[in-house]
């Protein structure tokens, strides 16, 4: 039988973190993955069902969760993971949830009221934003900065590792629409992501194809909790093409994700050493 992670004790039905090396500063973020949408939230999105279904196919950032699950199986000491299990349609735990988010002007704040196409997902309802944020942006931050916390607590850092992925030709709601659309792009922050884990992922995930840092997405998620103020924390955003890792049909091919998650492991262990 395959070795898979367990969720750990501290797991909630809508993240599990799945238990690494005690002694592991990585955290590997898969916050893109899911598709599932309670009932209730589902209640406010305006879409029809096959439309809805088509959202999620543009806006899932599919099999990044095997992705996860691969590297864990391959790496020296293994990392943590902190896997959303709701869908970004709910809310998108990577934005600010205030007037410092950008993708807020396009209707992509951490609760999105805009389609991938620029339509309309939800119309306006503060009352029910804000109950959205309380009930799945707020948990899942403090609880991912609280895992943070542990992994400083156990070696000293911490280094987040997320997980992303994008199609092959953008989406209207992206920004920056002349961007190269390379295998890998690698998103940096100015304070939170040292040289050489850039250098890491760069020289292992250079087998797959290009390789560029900020292009087209730009930056990488840090808990707020330590965003600009607690230099322990490293993150590098790994943003991977998604024709790198499916078939011509979309489904998942396995050999090129298990190649993916060796390539990724060897950046963990090169975190786990401390660069």
């Amino acid at each position: 039988m395959t070795e898979t992670p367990g969720a750990a004790e501290n797991s909630s039905p809508r993240f599990d973190i799945l238990a690494g090396d005690p002694r592991s500063p990585v955290l590997l973020h898969v916050p893109h993955a899911s598709r599932v949408i309670p009932g209730w939230v589902r209640a406010g999105i305006v879409l029809d069902d096959e439309e809805l279904a088509r959202e999620l196919d543009a806006m899932t950032d599919a099999q990044t969760d095997l992705i996860a699950d691969a590297v864990w199986l391959r790496a020296a000491r293994r990392p943590w993971q902190f896997v959303n299990r709701t869908s970004r349609l709910v809310v998108d735990p990577e934005r600010f949830p205030d007037e410092r988010e950008e993708m807020a002007a396009v209707g992509m704040g951490a609760v999105y009221s805009a389609t991938s196409t620029g339509g309309t997902l939800r119309l306006p309802d503060a009352a029910r934003d804000s109950r959205l944020l309380d009930e799945f942006f707020a948990p899942y931050s403090d609880r991912f900065a609280d895992q943070v916390d542990e992994r400083l607590a156990a070696a000293g850092w911490a280094i987040v590792l997320d997980l992303h992925s994008y199609p092959l030709h953008p989406l209207p709601y992206e920004l920056h629409q002349d961007d190269a659309r390379p295998e890998i792009c690698l998103g940096v922050d100015q304070i939170h992501t040292p040289e050489w884990l850039v250098a890491a992922a760069r020289s292992a995930l250079a087998p797959f194809g290009s390789v560029t840092v900020n292009e087209p997405f730009r930056g990488t998620y840090v808990p707020l909790r330590h965003y600009g103020s607690d230099q322990r924390v490293s993150s590098l955003m790994l943003e991977i093409r998604r024709d790198v890792y499916t078939r011509t049909d979309g489904t998942p091919d396995p050999d090129r994700i298990e190649l993916l998650g060796a390539a990724i492991a060897t950046v963990v262990d090169e975190s786990t050493r401390g660069g």
